[in-house]
């Protein structure tokens, strides 16, 4: 999941340019990580027949912290990329 992360982070950085502030992609990757836990939930309740509540519920413990530092990185990494100097389209 990380090395999907950092390969499909680098690609925005490089296609979004340098035009866009590091403020920018903190909020790229807080408005991917919105869209990324509504996709989920929905999912969840649809296919799943689940309510977010017992959905949550039914997280283990230790995959499930997994998962939501996972899903801090998903938020930082388009930041992390661009600070790491992805190369960028363009220059």
């Amino acid at each position: 999941m990380f090395v999907a992360i950092f390969l499909a982070a680098g690609h925005v950085v490089r296609k979004g340019g340098a035009s866009v502030t590091p403020r920018g992609w903190v909020l790229v990757g807080a408005l991917s990580l919105v869209f990324l836990v509504i996709a989920e939930l929905l999912l969840a309740v649809v296919l799943a027949g689940r309510g977010i509540g017992e959905y949550i519920a039914s997280r283990d413990p230790i995959s499930g912290s997994v998962y939501l530092a996972m899903l801090v990185v998903f938020a930082a990494m388009p930041w992390l990329r661009h600070r790491l100097g992805a190369p960028v389209a363009g220059g």
